[in-house]
């Protein structure tokens, strides 16, 4: 049996294919404005995000206020109650346990925080912030 016409069948359907592939895609090119914010604007921002510290030696300080693992969860309920975004940064010490940072991330979501990112030492030493 030679299957030499059906090999020659398939590169011409796999041919039409990709041929016919790009057509179908559709978008809108858009041009997006820079960006204007004054260095005023930019502070604003960055005071309005939270950031939770957990150091080495086991202490918690949410922006730089400390605070128990005890009162953590009633402190971030108070900070997000009036709040619309509900979203809170965690750097914590490479020597921790990830089950230490899992009981303050589950203090946070029990305060209502619906979003929580990890801020890494890479992170920290690329935008200029001393790693405890």
């Amino acid at each position: 049996m030679n299957v030499t016409p059906l090999i020659d069948v398939l590169l011409v359907l796999l041919v039409i294919f990709m041929a016919t592939l790009p057509l179908g895609q559709r978008g809108v090119d858009i041009n997006l404005p820079a960006e204007t914010r004054t260095a005023q604007q930019q502070q604003e921002i960055d005071i309005s995000q939270i950031m939770l510290d957990y150091s080495a030696d086991r202490k918690i300080s949410v922006n730089h206020q400390d605070v128990t693992m005890a009162e953590l969860e009633g402190r971030l309920r108070t900070i997000y109650e009036q709040r619309k975004d509900k979203t809170m940064f965690i750097a914590g010490a490479e020597t921790l346990r990830y089950k230490d940072i899992v009981e303050v991330i589950d203090a946070a979501r029990g305060a209502g925080v619906l979003k929580v990112g990890i801020v890494t030492a890479g992170m920290r030493k690329a935008a200029g912030v001393q790693t405890n």
